[in-house]
């Protein structure tokens, strides 16, 4: 008599392997489009929302804040500007004010394509990058701007009066603010990417000279003033910061 061995109790059934990786799940592009559609319609309807909450309650006193250092009366070249200029700045504080949703359905979109180690470095990037944008903004506000704007004021004053258009000015205010602010992230930038193991603190050591030049380049773009105090204000932090992003480089 033969005897067999009997079959173990998991025999027929293929285990699926544990993967710490990206969601298995496949998904065809209809199906991205319809997701990424989805996440804009949430960070839209926030947007409308938070510009609704600004203009009952917060753009007079933005409006205001951002006019200060210019130290005149601004005045309105068409009819329609301060109407416009007022939505403007709205949607921008109503932006800001729905940044918490934007982020987190931008990260619903693509955690699922990530790796654990990715997703905790991105947790960890976001509200580092966040604070290092704000730090950029107050350095830009306290710092830079009223001496860019008092070099403007006194710049021909003797011969011409300076009457600034409020959308030209607080286009000029935001747009200064906004790299000021995207250029003290590069740290954390570096940072990260050093950490998924993108660059190196070494491969950046030897981009010293060029990246001397290249803040210095990148001032001359940003500041609105032509003269090489203010380009120099903006310089050398943004040359600090390359050198710190060099320095968290070496312990990622």
């Amino acid at each position: 008599m033969l005897f067999c061995r009997p079959p173990p109790p998991h025999a027929g059934r293929r285990d699926l392997p544990v993967s710490d990786g990206p969601d298995d799940r496949e998904m065809t592009i209809f199906g991205h489009l319809a997701e990424l559609r989805r996440r804009l319609v949430f960070a839209g309807l926030a947007t409308l929302v938070g510009m609704a909450i600004a203009a009952a309650f917060l753009t007079w006193p933005v409006i205001g804040l951002l006019t200060e250092p210019a130290g005149i009366k601004l005045i309105a070249l068409r009819p329609t500007e301060t109407f416009v200029t007022y939505m403007k700045v709205a949607l921008v504080t109503g932006a800001g004010l729905a940044m918490p949703v934007i982020v987190v359905q931008s990260l619903l979109f693509v955690l699922p394509a990530l790796h654990s180690n990715e997703r905790k470095i991105l947790f960890l990037a976001v509200p580092s990058i966040t604070i290092a944008f704000i730090l950029g903004l107050a350095f830009g506000f306290f710092v830079v701007v009223p001496s860019a704007v008092r070099f403007l004021l006194g710049f021909g004053g003797d011969v011409i009066d300076p009457f600034w258009s409020v959308e030209e000015y607080l286009s000029f205010v935001s747009t200064f603010l906004f790299w000021i602010g995207v250029s003290f992230e590069t740290p954390i930038v570096v940072f990260f990417l050093a950490k998924l193991g993108v660059i190196t603190a070494a491969q950046l050591s030897g981009f010293r000279r060029y990246a001397l030049i290249g803040a210095f380049v990148l001032a001359a773009i940003i500041t609105p003033t032509p003269d090489p105090f203010n380009m120099t204000i903006v310089a050398i932090p943004i040359y600090l910061l390359y050198e710190l992003g060099i320095l968290l480089a070496r312990f990622a």
